[in-house]
């Protein structure tokens, strides 16, 4: 009996997953090497065998697109930054921010939650870094409340009908996508305010940490601050474009319509565009291979990271390990407390969300809650509602791109930036889950 129920793939699942993030986040494990071999462990144990290698290869093959677009979104705008096209903007954000961190963080949050309209993490976290990461490191502010900020803020505006999760979650329980997104409206709108409020916070907490310390000459040295750069130094300066800036920003903002008009696959985009500027701007062969090189180590990074996530997840729905922690997770739920799913969905999708990617929370998951709910007289919609409560834990997952993409740019550690937010994402999450439950978007009973 023990025995058959350590090899239960429900509990292998669970095993799976827990070792996982004890090994990241003890740092006893890169992130890399986990999410390869603690899959391929807990496979071999689940009899899968010969099995595994085609498991992994669909897992890598589906986020295949994505690396492609990652790579290239990443040299794309560190080209445009080596050109020096998000100086003026940096300039007009300290001109109106000045050096007030109060100000920098609300700038932070307003920026974000703009940017993020398109509905693409990974656009908003490169542009809005590139924008406030100077900011951050000329006062000294911390970059874990950027990237707080950022994945707060990003997370709620992916609730608009073109946003991705909002797509799935309604596509799950085929319900109409209109009928989904407008009665949780009110709720997104008060869990950007809640964000905007933490960044009033975060702000008055730098402000007075700040004022508190005497900058030396050099740069800082509290691990949890960037290092003040003094100028900029004559290499970087000699990389700049000033005479191409209209072109570039010309090419950027047709990129980005590109992208919100979808006049393309995104790795086409990205692939075309990155091929124009680094032409454009460096012409000359030497200069090209100068810029690839001198951006190689981010690159290489994301790519390395979104392939060992897609064989983690190839492998976790490949042996039936995702479907059987569902059903498993269903089967407890006592009969009286059944007209309250809805509710103990939006609790559940925080932590769920956090250790499944999106398409098996909400095709694998979603499904089967909606099918026990319509039981005890619950809308699909409203279960459709209540899954995407979790969302801004959810950007914290370490199976998500731009979480690592994003501490890259900031020179953070992951662990780091996942135990500095989560306790912010939760409470953003327990907000909007009051404000849905408030206007009725999610009912507290059937």
């Amino acid at each position: 009996m023990t025995s058959n129920f350590l090899l239960d793939p429900a509990f292998l699942g669970l095993a799976m997953v827990v070792t996982f993030m004890t090994l990241i986040m003890t740092k006893r494990m890169s992130a890399i090497a986990a999410l390869l071999l603690v899959p391929i462990l807990f496979g071999l144990i689940a009899g899968a065998g010969a099995g595994l290698g085609p498991m992994m290869i669909k897992g890598v093959l589906q986020v295949a697109p994505t690396a492609l677009m990652l790579a290239f979104a990443v040299l794309y705008f560190a080209i445009m930054m080596d050109a020096g096209l998000f100086d003026p903007l940096v300039r007009k954000v300290l001109a109106t921010v000045g050096e007030d961190p109060v100000r920098i963080t609300l700038g932070t949050a307003i920026l974000a939650t703009v940017v993020s309209l398109d509905g693409d993490g990974t656009t908003t976290a490169l542009i809005v870094i590139t924008a406030m990461l100077p900011v951050y490191r000329k006062v000294g502010m911390n970059p874990l409340i950027l990237a707080t900020l950022l994945g707060s803020t990003n997370s709620l505006m992916n609730y608009v009908p073109w946003g991705g999760p909002s797509a799935r979650a309604a596509s799950a329980v085929h319900a109409d996508l209109t009928q989904v997104f407008l009665p949780l409206l009110p709720a997104m709108i008060a869990g950007l305010a809640g964000v905007y409020g933490l960044a009033w916070l975060f702000g008055r907490s730098e402000r007075r940490r700040l004022a508190q310390l005497t900058l030396p000459a050099g740069p800082i040295t509290d691990q949890a601050v960037v290092a003040l750069p003094s100028s900029i130094d004559e290499d970087a300066a000699a990389l700049r474009r000033p005479r191409l800036f209209w072109l570039n920003l010309l090419l950027t903002v047709g990129l980005l319509l590109g992208m919100i008009l979808s006049l393309a696959p995104l790795p086409v985009l990205m692939m075309g565009a990155f091929a124009i500027a680094v032409t454009m701007n460096y012409p000359r062969l030497g200069e090209q291979k100068a810029r690839i090189a001198a951006h190689a180590d981010n690159v290489v990074n994301v790519v390395v990271l979104i392939f060992s996530a897609g064989a983690f997840t190839g492998i976790l729905n490949g042996t039936g390990m995702a479907d059987a922690m569902a059903t498993a997770a269903l089967s407890v739920i006592p009969t009286k407390i059944g007209p309250f799913l809805a509710p103990i969905t939006a609790l559940a999708s925080m932590p769920l969300t956090f250790v499944m990617s999106n398409d098996a929370y909400y095709f694998g998951v979603v499904p089967v809650i909606a099918q026990t709910a319509a039981h005890y007289g619950i809308a699909p919609e409203a279960i459709a509602r209540a899954s995407l409560i979790g969302q801004p834990v959810h950007a914290l997952s370490p199976l998500l791109a731009p979480i690592y993409l994003a501490c890259g740019l900031l020179g953070v550690d992951v662990a780091d930036a996942q135990r500095f937010a989560l306790k912010w994402a939760v409470l953003i999450c327990l907000l909007v889950l009051g404000a849905a439950l408030l206007t009725g978007a999610v009912p507290l009973t059937a």
